[in-house]
């Protein structure tokens, strides 16, 4: 693909998301119409009054205390997981790796579950889960590297797998103990994955790390390319393979961790989302890296109306994005051998 046919993807893409992010400003159990929006937007920022200041100040509530911190919010974990999922595959060149194979999503899980064992504080689940995010998939690697003479991707999928099952059984262990009347229903809520419980302050103050892995993990996608000939050949071209790795490594949790902890469990994106895109644009992931960002973010946009607007409560979007990925990932797993050749 050349720059042009790049440039168009990205531009194109980028505009879907402005778009998306509009509409989920303005849907909701109380619709607002886009007259109605433009006006709001004139008093915010230019201080007119040309309007009912009453109707301006329920929106000031709705939008600024309500559906701007889930917009940014599903933006960033959106983008999070998917760019994740696809730097994990590329590092381990393994299209069933995502950090939901790899532990991490589990991990994260158990830290959360037993800062809310322990604490009342929500930092303390907020250090717990992204703690336990990283121990878990060092435990991967651990367990990948114990058998030297098996491939190391399928050893790293069955370290992720052990990892995954540990920490799950570890989680169940919390879940027995938990107070049944206050801990336990917080910790079922919570890891049914939602966007509902969170501020501005507290999305804007995690956005800037998040933020940082993404774009690192995107500055790094020409060296992903240059993995996928081979460690030798990469070696060859003054490439330091296990550098390359680490910090993708180190990122790609990052990001994924920090969105178990603003969100709880939100599955099947950084599965799903690379595999679309490495079904229609290829395989290059000077592409396919940023455009995972992007669309990741719209899917969980998409995801996250659905999930407020299908019912008259709201749906859990953990379950949400497994009910549509499930069907979506068998679609596409059967072009998924193609894709990767």
């Amino acid at each position: 693909m050349n720059l042009t046919n790049h440039t168009k993807w990205i531009v194109v893409s980028t505009l879907l998301l402005i778009l998306f992010a509009i509409l989920s400003l303005l849907w909701g159990q109380y619709p607002i119409d886009f007259h109605t929006f433009i006006s709001y937007l004139d008093y915010k920022f230019f201080g007119s009054t040309n309007g009912d200041i009453a109707t301006f100040a329920l929106l000031d509530n709705i939008i600024m205390e309500i559906r701007l911190p889930r917009v940014i919010l599903a933006i960033l974990i959106g983008s999070s997981l998917a760019t994740s999922g696809a730097v994990f595959q590329a590092m381990f060149v393994n299209p069933l790796v995502s950090p939901g194979i790899l532990g991490v999503l589990a991990g994260a899980s158990f830290g959360a579950a037993l800062g809310m064992l322990i604490s009342e504080q929500w930092f303390v689940v907020q250090i717990l889960a992204f703690l336990f995010g990283f121990i878990a998939v060092g435990f991967a690697v651990i367990v990948a590297t114990m058998v030297t003479n098996s491939r190391s991707t399928v050893m790293l999928v069955l370290g992720g797998v052990i990892s995954g099952s540990l920490f799950t059984s570890l989680l169940s262990v919390i879940k027995y103990v938990a107070d049944p009347y206050s801990t336990l229903p917080a910790i079922v809520y919570w890891l049914m994955g939602s966007l509902s419980s969170t501020e501005l302050s507290n999305v804007l103050l995690l956005s800037v790390p998040m933020l940082i892995s993404v774009a690192l993990m995107i500055v790094m996608s020409k060296y992903f390319d240059i993995l996928s000939l081979g460690d030798e050949e990469a070696k060859a071209l003054g490439i330091n393979v296990k550098l390359i790795r680490i910090v993708a490594i180190l990122l790609a949790t990052l990001a994924s961790s920090l969105s178990v902890v603003m969100a709880g469990i939100i599955g099947w994106i950084g599965l799903i989302i690379p595999h679309i895109i490495r079904m229609a644009i290829g395989p290059s992931h000077r592409v396919l890296i940023p455009l995972s960002a992007i669309l990741g973010a719209i899917f969980l946009l998409l995801a996250d109306s659905v999930s407020r607007l299908a019912l008259s409560v709201e749906i859990p979007i953990g379950i949400l994005t497994s009910l549509i990925g499930i069907p979506i990932f068998v679609i596409v797993l059967k072009n998924a051998r193609a894709a990767w050749n």
